[in-house]
């Protein structure tokens, strides 16, 4: 943490919690086990971008894909997801942060829907680190539904198509509060970002960690991904001299 330029920091750091099922399989367990051992993982990257100071966090909590898990593993997810935000709200608060949630909402379990509104609510004044939950979502999910949204709108005469550029077309994904994703991690070895915020991470720097299964990631891991990007040259379609032009 000594390491880190305080200066250079990722404002929205995304990460895809991989590895839970394949991490719990090593152990000899249920995969459920797994996802129970990833919320310490996800206690601990909510303390580390707290202590850091960075802005917003989202995680790839339960993708569109996932409904198509076995059934004892999706009902143990959302129950896992009712009693986790219960417990972490008092903390969440005492910590400063504010609770979020992007996707398709209404497709989860009316407990799990509830519970979410209900975090949300008791956070919603909280001004320190955002807490994105992605559930139930996928980016080709967001990007559709800005596009109806967007096309009805154009319709009805409350927007001229030739208006439409990238700033106002962000403001209809689900992410409409947030930055574009500055740092996107992955954990569990595999080197894809699985439909995760598409558009958000146009010039996301991407870390892929190949010897870390979710469960097992720390708060070092956090600062050390941190450390990582800011050794990288973001260029946004410049070469290195003109970045470095004051």
């Amino acid at each position: 943490m000594d390491k880190i330029d305080k200066s250079n920091l990722p404002k929205h750091i995304a990460v895809i919690m991989d590895g839970n099922g394949r991490w719990a399989k090593k152990q000899g367990a249920m995969r459920i086990f797994g996802h129970h051992h990833g919320i310490k993982a996800v206690r601990e990257t909510v303390e580390a971008c707290g202590e850091l100071g960075i802005e917003y966090l989202t995680l790839y909590t339960f993708s569109t894909e996932n409904w198509s898990r076995p059934k004892i593993e999706v009902d143990g997810i959302m129950k896992l997801l009712i009693s986790t935000i219960a417990k972490e709200i008092p903390d969440l608060n005492k910590n400063n942060v504010r609770l979020k949630t992007i996707g398709d909402l209404e497709s989860l379990p009316t407990s799990a829907r509830e519970e979410m509104l209900k975090g949300i609510k008791l956070t919603e004044n909280n001004t320190g680190l955002t807490l994105n939950l992605a559930l139930s979502y996928s980016g080709r999910w967001d990007i559709i539904q800005a596009v109806k949204e967007i096309a009805s709108k154009v319709k009805k005469g409350e927007i001229n198509i030739d208006n439409i550029n990238e700033a106002s077309f962000s403001r209809y994904l689900a992410t409409e509060e947030s930055p574009e994703v500055d740092l996107l991690v992955r954990t569990g070895g595999d080197h894809r970002i699985s439909n995760y915020l598409l558009w958000q991470s146009a010039y996301a720097e991407l870390l892929f960690l190949d010897d870390i299964f979710w469960p097992e990631f720390r708060k070092k891991d956090l600062f050390n991904a941190v450390y990582t990007y800011q050794q990288r040259e973001r260029r946004f379609g410049k070469t290195g001299d003109q970045v470095k032009k004051p």
